[in-house]
């Protein structure tokens, strides 16, 4: 008993070195920091008062719910710092956000850096002309003409998951949907960013690019938090370091793939007029239509092609799998969603472009679902200037309520734009909002015409705030066929 504790606690203080050795240097260093950089932020916080949330940040399910602790104690922002050097201020006041998000001021850099061997310097991570180049040839890519077809797309991967789900539909036990939602999302945003068939939905056990993707934002958020990692060499030299670089492989032979045979495809076609008199214009035609016109790199090419794989897969699937747990944990909602999209529907079996706009009320709980869950839970800017709020401050060089009501016409009519952002706001804000908002308009309405939700109250989410918002734990639902007659 007594060796079985040894060994428990010696893990427990090996796996939290590099935390305490950043600990140890924040204690050294706070005051020559303070002096130094002159910072303003005393009324926000003390030392003993810092060291105690990040003692407090374990990656246990518990975080999210430390912060919005720390959210509704301190109602306009608190300092976290990681290391002796790196502090973010945490900004939740929407007149607080606003100044930020409608300044110009560009994404973090430090952040961001831990993410562009994976990504490159993609629409996510660049800054300056580079972003604002790569954005103005993207926009057409989301286009309302672009963005129709798609509606089909997604509705047929999605009736490919719900097709898999018949076996659990029969029984009564419950089952983890965050993988299943995950393989649904990759599958549509193949097919409707890169016209590709990856039938990645019924391949056998887990697929290598999502298992990729998950080892990835885990080893970032990792690095972000344990200060000796914030140095290249010890993170290169590290166990974790030469995992990320397996995990990048494997990213990026995906992504090479998928360009390759793009490539190959478009040698026989000139210009976009004659790729969308064969079929549908998609995300990936035009990037490379404009490696010719605008002259493009092909690092450029796959760097926006991994930070679209990336994005375009895997915050929908954690938006989705959220949505579909708060629906079955609040039946009464997920009935009036389901009696909504059934007269929206008039008899039909898929949802179509036309009727997006006519289920509202599904739309309410989705963005309910999107502010108790955001599938990106930070934002991040790094400020070049003082920033001065509205209440003359300046930064220097409870219990979670499903209310979809709260979005009505009548009660958001007064509340700031700043107040929800699940897409960020401003000119940095999420290229690809749209496209996202309709693949969980669809995935839920053909999910609700097809099954009742049901929560299981003994496997509740331990929700971890990553890159990308995750359970530790998986989502688990149970689920029975509607019956429609």
């Amino acid at each position: 008993m007594e060796l079985t504790e040894t060994i428990s606690k010696t893990s427990q203080f090996l796996q939290d070195l590099p935390h305490s050795f950043a600990l140890i240097c924040f204690s050294l260093n706070i005051k020559h920091i303070a002096q130094s950089q002159e910072v303003h932020l005393r009324f926000f916080f003390n030392c003993k008062y810092v060291l105690s949330l990040l003692l407090q940040l374990k990656q246990d399910g518990t975080d999210f719910d430390h912060l919005i602790k720390w959210g509704e104690q301190y109602p306009l922002a608190f300092p976290l710092w990681f290391g002796p050097f790196v502090s973010f201020l945490n900004i939740h006041h929407p007149d607080y956000a606003k100044t930020l998000l409608t300044s110009t001021e560009p994404k973090d850099d430090f952040a961001f850096d831990f993410l562009s061997p994976w990504i490159g310097e993609g629409l996510l991570v660049s800054n300056g002309q580079k972003w604002s180049r790569h954005r103005r040839l993207l926009t057409p890519g989301f286009h309302y003409n672009v963005l129709k077809p798609y509606t089909k797309l997604i509705s047929d991967s999605a009736k490919t998951m719900l097709d898999k789900w018949e076996g659990y539909a029969q029984t009564s036990e419950s089952f983890e949907l965050f993988e299943h939602v995950s393989l649904m999302t990759l599958d549509s945003i193949m097919k409707c960013a890169f016209s590709c068939n990856s039938d990645c939905q019924h391949e056998g056990g887990t697929n290598a690019y999502i298992k990729a993707v998950y080892e990835l934002t885990h080893l970032t958020f990792l690095r972000f938090r344990t200060f000796p990692y914030h140095s290249d060499i010890v993170f290169h030299l590290s166990p974790h370091g030469f995992r990320f670089r397996k995990a990048c492989r494997v990213a990026h032979s995906h992504t090479e793939e998928v360009i390759k045979k793009r490539k190959e495809a478009l040698k026989e076609m000139n210009g976009l007029d004659q790729i969308q008199s064969k079929r549908n214009l998609d995300f990936l035609d035009i990037l490379l239509c404009a490696r010719k016109q605008q002259g493009l790199s092909d690092e450029d090419i796959r760097a926006e092609v991994d930070t679209f794989m990336f994005e375009g897969h895997d915050t929908t699937a954690s938006g989705i799998s959220f949505i579909l747990y708060c629906l079955a944990c609040n039946p009464e909602h997920q009935q009036m969603c389901r009696d909504e999209i059934i007269h929206a529907l008039e008899g039909k079996d898929t949802i179509e472009w036309e009727d997006l706009s006519k289920i509202p009320y599904t739309t309410m709980c989705i963005k309910e679902s999107l502010r108790l869950y955001p599938p990106v839970p930070g934002i991040l800017r790094k400020t070049t200037k003082p920033i001065t709020f509205f209440d003359g401050r300046t930064v220097p060089h409870k219990y979670l309520v499903f209310d979809p009501l709260r979005f009505l016409p009548e009660n958001s009519s007064n509340r700031s734009p700043y107040a929800f952002v699940p897409f960020s706001a401003g000119t940095r804000n999420c290229i690809g909002q749209t496209f996202a908002m309709n693949e969980m308009k669809v995935v839920v309405a053909q999910t609700l015409r097809r099954y009742q939700l049901i929560e299981d109250p003994t496997r509740k989410p331990k929700i971890i705030p990553r890159l990308v918002l995750h359970s530790l734990n998986g989502i688990h639902i149970k689920i029975k066929p509607v019956d429609l007659g």
